[in-house]
């Protein structure tokens, strides 16, 4: 089981690299643009903490998705010594980039039950949490 979830993993990991190659960014620069595309507009600080990295890094990491034009920095309308980060109505378009997955991957869940389903989703929560704490845990300066 454990090669597994290293195969996974590693197979995870490749898959986002290709695609953010393909977008010419870094792995790190195509997580934070998924982010504000699905939370977005949000403040810079509010990504710091869901990538587990500084404030100097998310500066870096939105000043390079401003000049890829995938982003674009907003007066907050209800603090204006705030900025949103947005993505740009011109950011490119990953359905094409994720049609073949997102098609292979329903021949996969349709292999399926409701109750087999629902135990994969449950190891799925719980896998991500504790990814998210050991995460939280290698990020502590400390």
């Amino acid at each position: 089981m454990s090669d597994l979830g290293w195969e996974l993993s590693t197979a995870s990991v490749l898959f986002h690299e290709a695609v953010a190659r393909r977008l010419g960014l870094t792995a790190v620069e195509h997580k934070a643009l998924g982010m504000i595309v699905r939370g977005g507009p949000l403040p810079a600080g509010a990504l710091a903490p869901q990538l587990s990295v500084g404030a100097s890094a998310v500066t870096g990491i939105v000043d390079r998705l401003v000049r890829a034009g995938y982003v674009e920095r907003r007066p907050d309308p209800d603090d204006r010594r705030r900025v949103l980060i947005a993505a740009t109505a011109d950011r490119p378009d990953l359905s094409a980039i994720f049609a073949d997955l997102t098609r292979e991957m329903g021949t996969v869940v349709a292999r399926y039950d409701a109750e087999q389903l629902a135990t994969i989703a449950d190891y799925l929560e719980h896998t991500i949490a504790v990814l998210r704490a050991q995460t939280a845990k290698l990020s502590d300066p400390a």
